[in-house]
């Protein structure tokens, strides 16, 4: 998988992408619930499954989807290495059921990650920052235009 094969509906700089045909009944996959993206599959850009979702992180103050937690390496979710992801580092494939890495496998276990009872601050910027650097998209708190009115999002002003 390219970073040409992420490209769908969505704006990578301020959200997930979205790829596939799985628009159907109800919600989604524009609009979902949070609980229905947790332990989906994350698949690398060399097609190797690295975990699942465990948690969807929100920025309280930004109205904002900040993370996605994988979970891997454990059993029955004990032992898991926990991993932030940068939400705007995932593309959702409807079509799989997935969310697609577009970084590989090694790459990604590279990353030391923490256990359920040593979370990183994820509210300090320099560790944001440096998460942001190693998945490479843009920081979710960036300056962006919103996406439905094109408005610069209050909190930047």
């Amino acid at each position: 998988m390219t970073t040409s094969d992420l490209t769908g509906s969505g704006n990578p700089e301020s959200g997930a992408n979205i790829v596939g045909s799985g628009v159907g009944e109800g919600p989604g996959p524009d609009v979902m619930a949070a609980s229905t993206l947790e332990d989906t599959t994350v698949i690398t850009s060399d097609g190797e499954d690295v975990g699942k979702i465990k948690h969807v992180m929100l920025d309280v103050r930004s109205g904002r989807i900040a993370y996605a937690v994988l979970a891997s390496g454990g059993f029955l979710g004990i032992g898991d290495t926990l991993r932030a992801i940068p939400w705007n580092a995932l593309t959702l494939d409807t079509d799989r059921k997935v969310f697609r890495l577009d970084s590989t496998a090694e790459r990604i276990k590279s990353e030391p990650g923490f256990d359920k009872d040593h979370w990183p601050a994820m509210a300090d910027s320099s560790w944001g920052t440096s998460l942001h650097e190693f998945y490479n998209p843009d920081p979710y708190w960036s300056s962006s235009p919103d996406r439905v009115t094109g408005r610069q999002d209050p909190l930047d002003v």
